[in-house]
């Protein structure tokens, strides 16, 4: 059993994972009306795995014995002036959203909560490479502008390559 103050912790990650994914999309949609389809898929991607890691709080609360309860989801910014803000965006955002996951890890350890500790880990080191992922994508459109198009198509194919996969903790139950 987990203790009522790490539950309700838990609870509230699970919409800022839902909001994140709801976010992402707004980005994809941004891009996908620029007609810029490789960043509209990235940001795809990127929406589906904040899904998964939200089903991976829902799922590990079930296990030790919590109860979920959903949350609303605000709607997320839609406007946009520019590749680059979008990006900024997201980097600012996955700051957020890491903070949130340490406070979870610290909770945990000052309650001596050893399960969620082990659990929090996973999500520790895949912020870490979520706020990289994020990071080099606004720098790479600051090394290339706004204003070259060829940079910016080169960017959309490599960013159209990504290919979703599932999230370990949920493919490890089979639970996708």
């Amino acid at each position: 059993m987990i203790s009522e103050k790490i539950e309700n912790l838990l609870n509230e990650q699970i919409q800022k994972e839902f909001y994140s994914a709801y976010l992402y999309m707004s980005f994809e949609a941004y891009f996908a009306n620029r007609n810029l389809n490789g960043f509209a898929h990235w940001f795809r991607v990127q929406a589906m795995e904040e899904r998964d890691h939200a089903l991976i709080f829902f799922n590990y609360i079930h296990q030790v014995g919590g109860r979920v309860k959903l949350q609303t989801i605000a709607a997320p910014e839609w406007e946009f002036q520019s590749i680059e803000e979008v990006l900024t965006r997201q980097v600012e955002h996955e700051r957020l959203v890491t903070a949130s996951i340490y406070n979870i890890a610290d909770q945990s350890i000052q309650e001596r909560d050893h399960k969620t500790s082990s659990f929090i880990k996973w999500f520790i080191d895949e912020q870490a490479e979520e706020e990289a992922n994020a990071e080099q994508n606004l720098s790479k459109i600051k090394l290339v502008g706004e204003n070259d198009g060829r940079g910016i198509l080169m960017l959309d194919t490599e960013m159209g390559a990504r290919i979703y996969t599932v999230a370990a903790p949920l493919s490890a139950n089979n639970q996708a």
